[in-house]
């Protein structure tokens, strides 16, 4: 029987089963994981389906596997927000497609079911050749395609540092399923370049914490680089005794970006750093188990006013992590595990070196 996650003194076994069933009870008919106001999109929801395959609610998980296979559009994108099924935000999301493959490799490695790995194959080909085709000269990668064809004229570096670890558990997937595809292999060494030396490839959305730790939870920045970064953000994200900004400029902590950061302190061997993190956000935990998605600390009252799936997702995958208690708890530590070689055409010093 699969050992769930328990973390000593902040979060017990059956409190993440509890939160786990949270996610499972909004989870709608169809399969869908929606955000409070109703949406759907595919980079959430895979996320809430990793969190329920940590607490072995797999039946649920595959239900939202199906939903993503039977809304996946033939370019292999999805559309960026859908409810009720119904798209109601058409244009198709480079991170949001590039998580699938994060997703499948995830439930790969708890369940050891290479026959569900080997049905949702296809949809990891056709998501990732999507991503793929919006990689420009340089090395980054466009945020979006329009439904006509359009590509977005910027690259966002939070859904790059995403799209690097969807590319490289595509290419272990790949490997693992017999079916070899090295211009992943090729666009996440020029992507994982740029978001590690190229920061003017990228819109400005410093104010983010997500833009401060991403490219460390992704795993295209390790090493020195990694502390540096994390340490030069630390003072304006992080609040003592609550958690981490949503963005810097105003006084409102959120569950998710404290768990993302959790994962990221970890992933760099950081585990005493994240373990306060961790502990200091429990506070938006509900009676129910759910999360409330942030506090506005001044205001003293939660931020908006509910409590979110992804939030809860985040706290069962910061858990596993920090517990080692599933085969995937090493998810996020392993993104940084690959030296990247080929560096694209950016033409900076250490592209010719």
């Amino acid at each position: 029987m699969r050992r769930l996650p328990e973390v000593g003194g902040i979060i017990t076994a059956e409190q993440v089963l509890q939160t786990a069933e949270s996610i499972a009870a909004i989870q709608e008919p169809d399969g869908g994981v929606p955000w409070p106001e109703g949406h759907v999109d595919a980079w959430n929801h895979i996320e809430c389906l990793m969190a329920l395959t940590v607490a072995g609610l797999t039946e649920e998980a595959r239900k939202g596997f199906d939903w993503l296979v039977r809304h996946q559009r033939p370019d292999g994108s999805w559309p960026r927000k859908l409810v009720r099924g119904e798209p109601v935000e058409t244009a198709g999301e480079s991170n949001h497609a590039a998580y699938i493959a994060v997703g499948v490799w995830h439930d790969l490695l708890i369940t050891g079911d290479e026959d569900f790995a080997r049905r949702m194959w296809p949809t990891v080909v056709r998501a990732l050749d999507f991503v793929v085709g919006l990689q420009t000269r340089r090395g980054e990668i466009l945020w979006l395609r329009e439904p006509d064809g359009t590509p977005a004229d910027y690259a966002l570096l939070t859904g790059s540092s995403s799209i690097y670890q969807g590319l490289r558990c595509g290419a272990l997937l790949a490997e693992r399923l017999g079916d070899p595809q090295p211009d992943w292999e090729v666009a996440a060494d020029r992507l994982g370049h740029v978001i590690a030396h190229h920061p003017e490839a990228f819109a400005d959305k410093s104010r983010f914490a997500m833009d401060w730790y991403y490219p460390v939870l992704g795993g295209a920045v390790r090493g020195e680089a990694a502390h540096q970064r994390l340490d030069e953000g630390w003072a304006t994200f992080v609040v003592p005794g609550l958690g981490v900004r949503c963005v810097s400029d105003q006084p409102w902590v959120t569950g998710a970006e404290s768990c993302e950061l959790v994962l990221a302190l970890d992933a760099v061997g950081r585990r005493e750093e994240a373990l306060r993190v961790f502990a200091d956000m429990q506070h938006l935990r509900h009676e129910d188990g759910s999360y409330w998605t942030g506090w506005q600390f001044v205001n003293r009252r939660h931020f908006p006013h509910e409590r979110s799936g992804y939030t809860a997702a985040a706290v069962i995958l910061a858990a596993d992590a920090l517990a080692r208690a599933t085969p995937a708890s090493g998810l996020f530590r392993d993104a940084g595990g690959h030296l990247v070689r080929a560096v694209g055409e950016c033409g900076c010093e250490i592209a010719r070196a």
